[in-house]
């Protein structure tokens, strides 16, 4: 078991590093068996955190995201959280103004987070195999950049398969 920690925390020194060292735009978590975001990254990252437009957390064990995580990271272009525990973002993912795309596919909502609606250049947002039965159709139509929304396999209820296709200007995935 220790062994078994021992080489996960390595494993995410090591990404983290890579990332460090080479100037990466990208910090690649996925499959480290995380639990939350390692407070130590901050430090880590704190003079390149500018600088990083993707952040994979894909298939870890993440139940939630702090509001640190979203103003620390606020240059994001990309994030992926699909995979995890996740049930809700924090208020502070409004931070996140120049996303463009959002993975939060096979995780726990069951509300959509209507936090992402306020995001100006988000493009694309998966939240496919959740537990959303509602979504605010009027606030994803009025998104100036949204192209294309994945709500499969979501247990939807049948108003919003009726409003949403003639309100919006976007590809929805249902």
């Amino acid at each position: 078991m220790l062994k078994k920690m021992g080489e996960a925390v390595a494993r995410v020194a090591r990404k983290v590093n890579e990332t460090v060292e080479s100037g990466s735009d990208t910090l690649d978590l996925a499959e480290c068996k995380l639990v939350s975001f390692p407070i130590g990254i901050y430090k880590v990252l704190r003079n390149v955190s500018g600088q990083i437009h993707l952040i994979t957390l894909a298939n870890n064990e993440l139940k939630s995201l702090t509001s640190k995580f979203m103003t620390t990271f606020s240059q994001l272009r990309e994030l992926h959280l699909e995979g995890n525990f996740l049930h809700r973002l924090p208020s502070e993912v409004s931070a996140l103004q120049h996303l463009k795309a959002i993975d939060l596919s096979r995780n726990q909502f069951q509300d959509f987070p209507e936090q992402l609606t306020a995001l100006p250049a988000l493009e694309t947002i998966n939240l496919e195999e959740n537990e959303i039965v509602d979504v605010p159709v009027e606030k994803l139509a009025a998104m100036p950049a949204l192209r294309s929304i994945n709500l499969r396999f979501n247990p939807l209820n049948a108003e919003v398969r009726v409003i949403a296709p003639p309100l919006i200007k976007f590809d929805m995935l249902m």
